[in-house]
């Protein structure tokens, strides 16, 4: 089993948009699997700086007064190469500062792959004893 440190779980059901049933359903029937980019890293995710470049040109000189606004803008960039961003503004409401207790996470089945077990883990089923 992993720290709470370096597994940084959260159950499903608070970050993503499934009501706490279904998400209940899904990590007892489904394996789940995660994988972090190690601290620092996102500095060097290509994919990342070469999209961000496109879509600091489609807002230069804009105000970014709303956050309606600032998705538009990144939904309109364009390249000449043909990429096209697709881009959604999220108005779910998230709880903030839920807490897992030592007791809750102790129940999740994690099993950590053989490179950087500490980033890259899965879930297992409930059911998977």
């Amino acid at each position: 089993m992993m720290s709470r440190s370096c597994s940084r779980f959260q159950p499903c059901s608070q970050s993503e948009s499934l009501p706490p049933s279904a998400a209940g359903s899904l990590l007892h029937s489904a394996e789940v699997t995660v994988c972090h980019f190690p601290p620092g890293t996102s500095k060097w995710n290509k994919i990342e700086h070469r999209l961000f470049s496109y879509i600091s040109q489609s807002w230069r000189g804009r105000p970014l007064l709303s956050h309606e606004v600032i998705v538009n803008l990144i939904a309109n960039t364009k390249t000449k190469q043909g990429l096209k961003v697709r881009a959604k503004l999220d108005t779910n409401q998230y709880p903030s500062g839920v807490k897992v207790t030592d007791e809750e996470l102790s129940a999740v089945l994690l099993k950590p792959e053989k490179f950087h077990g500490e980033w890259n883990y899965n879930i297992l089923p409930n059911n998977a004893l």
